[in-house]
């Protein structure tokens, strides 16, 4: 069975960058068995990501089975918003516990009422089957499911999933029903020794772990384990190995690391087999009866120890500092990362071990490194089975039409933009956020931008009211005039954000200014170029984008006036026409020259 980890945050989700390496979404597990019987278990705020990859995998339709332990929020959460339930073509069956608080589909239909969200449970577009679940052994294709009620303040089940011999256990949220087990001492009996015939054997159990030994005392009762009682309970029931999940939203990455340490270190000492890591967003591990579970993708992230022979990212460039940055970048990823000294040492390591991803800088010639004809052997003429990513000084050199190479990246290009192509490549997954290229009147563009004096200068009223305008007249928490320099995008005006510049991979004005007509996105989260932009991950959470061309009467775009809104949205004709005045009085304050009332593209 293949095993991915979408969300691994317990309580509630806590993305930021002290949690970027463990995850900080809520629960949600993705398990698929070999004959591609497809299970997710819970549905937290990682079953939207999830969500997504499932539409880009399979839009026309698709069958799964959801799996809810019980109905708290953090295990439910993704619920209203994973994608297949609203396509037409899917069918889902979904399991969980009942209780005295209805049924599975009533509770599930609650979070969906009118006054916590605006589309209703009924509106889902797929054929969904809901199905109350109390203990016992039932079959989902060739999976068989046995169930286990757990010890937590709600009805709880955990889940026991075997087919083709191997079997993957799944345990959130637990509390040790003999409280003095949670330091991992003493006899296991009673209900924690039936807990543990429930898991015994497993090739791999994902164990609630939110707390210490230290911390458990003053959370009793709340339906949590310990880290050390997950470990001794997977240890009693002769598990193979363990992953520690549910991890405590206060718990960051370093802290994460510092446990598993520790557990490793006292497994050494008493020569335990168990083989311990803890759950990482991205994660993929394949379970066998005979390997326990091998992980697939994403190993090292977090912290974990490399898989012996797994192959590492491998980088050849001739720039010293180009490849300082492509080694913090994949090490920040957890990504192994190996630099060949020369063409012959790449060579015998891909021959020796392969890699995971190339990076390679572009050199001048007509072959460069990575284009030679040895490599070109090595991998064949498509990168499918090896991403090559390769890097080019200038958008002019990248010849795309190269079937080696599965992206070119032109350089400068800014460390978030290149974690994310990295992180999607070695992982397999798309990556939903793409940077424009430039305009092919690129250098007369930034020479006449620099003509004009407009750069880094202090703010200016007859700018500033326009913005505020537009923030105004559209009812909009964000208006900008944003100049696309080389490497950045700069706003002359700013109305509702508290910075003045960003990268230019993240400019959504860019692609404005590089298609030189207006440009509208309705909803980021639906958009290929933007769903995955920091921009909309993160603050300021763009969730609707308009921008129209500021271009002078010679054809120089310069950028954009552009309206930001958080919530999706779309701008009737006369709101277009409104916004097209806006920019031409922009372009009346920024050149003397009058500009024509249409521009192209308008």
């Amino acid at each position: 069975m293949l095993v991915r980890f979408w969300g691994t945050r317990g309580s509630i989700a806590k993305p930021g960058p002290d949690t970027f390496r463990f995850g900080g979404n809520t629960s949600c597990v993705e398990v698929r068995s070999g004959a591609g019987t497809l299970l997710v278990i819970d549905c937290g705020t990682g079953a939207h990501g999830l969500g997504q990859a499932l539409m880009q995998e399979s839009p026309d339709g698709m069958e799964g089975s959801l799996l809810i332990s019980h109905t708290h929020w953090d295990h439910i959460q993704g619920f209203p918003f994973f994608a297949p339930f609203f396509a037409p073509g899917h069918a889902w069956d979904v399991y969980g516990p009942s209780g005295l608080s209805g049924s599975l589909r009533s509770v599930l239909s609650g979070q969906m009422q009118h006054a916590y969200f605006p589309v209703t449970l009924d509106q889902f577009a797929a054929t969904i089957h809901y199905h109350d679940l109390g203990v016992g052994t039932f079959r989902i294709g060739d999976v068989t499911v046995t169930t286990h009620h757990l010890n937590h303040p709600a009805l709880t089940l955990a889940y026991r999933l075997q087919a083709d011999g191997a079997t993957v256990v799944y345990c959130c949220d637990h509390e040790p029903h003999a409280a003095e087990l949670a330091s991992g001492l003493g006899p296991v009996s009673g209900p924690d020794l039936h807990y543990a015939e429930f898991i015994e054997g497993a090739d791999l159990v994902i164990h609630d772990a939110q707390y210490t030994a230290l911390e458990f005392p003053a959370k009793l009762g709340w339906g949590h384990s310990s880290v050390e009682y997950a470990v001794r309970l997977c240890e009693e029931a002769g598990v193979a190995r363990l992953v520690l999940t549910h991890h405590d939203p206060l718990r960051n990455d370093a802290a994460i690391d510092l446990i598993l340490a520790r557990v490793r270190a006292d497994l050494a000492d008493r020569g335990s087999p168990l083989e311990v890591m803890a759950a990482s967003e991205g994660l993929v591990l394949r379970t066998s009866p005979t390997r326990g579970a091998v992980a697939e993708a994403g190993a090292a992230a977090g912290g974990q120890a490399e898989m012996p022979g797994a192959p590492a990212a491998m980088v050849w460039v001739a720039d010293r500092d180009l490849e300082a940055g492509l080694s913090t970048a994949l090490r920040l990823e957890g990504l192994p990362c190996r630099v060949a000294r020369d063409e012959a040492d790449l060579l015998q390591a891909l021959e020796r071990q392969g890699a995971s991803v190339l990076l390679l800088e572009q050199a001048p010639g007509p072959e460069g490194p990575g284009l030679t004809h040895h490599l070109r052997r090595f991998l064949g003429m498509s990168a499918a089975a090896t991403p090559v990513l390769m890097l080019a000084a200038e958008e002019s050199l990248a010849r795309r039409d190269e079937p080696l190479v599965s992206e070119w990246l032109v350089q400068p290009i800014s460390e978030s933009f290149l974690r994310a192509r990295l992180r999607a490549w070695s992982l397999g997954s798309p990556c939903r956020w793409q940077r424009a290229r430039p305009p092919g009147d690129e250098p007369r563009r930034l020479r006449r931008l620099g003509e004009l004096g407009l750069l880094d200068t202090e703010r200016e009223e007859r700018f500033d009211r326009l913005t505020r305008i537009a923030a105004a007249a559209f009812d909009v928490p964000i208006a900008l005039i944003s100049l696309i320099d080389a490497e950045r995008q700069w706003f002359k005006s700013c109305h509702g954000l508290a910075t003045c510049q960003t990268s230019r991979d993240l400019a959504f004005c860019a692609h404005a200014v590089a298609q030189k007509s207006d440009l509208l996105v309705a909803d980021t989260w639906l958009d290929d170029r933007f769903a995955d932009n920091p921009l909309v991950l993160g603050e300021p959470r763009i969730r609707f984008y308009a921008g129209s061309p500021l271009t002078l009467d010679d054809g120089t775009c310069l950028g954009t006036l552009c309206l930001i809104d958080t919530r999706p949205r779309q701008l009737s004709s006369t709101e277009l026409a409104l916004l097209h005045d806006l920019r031409d009085l922009v372009l009346l304050e920024i050149s003397p020259t009058p500009c024509p009332a249409t521009v192209p593209g308008s």
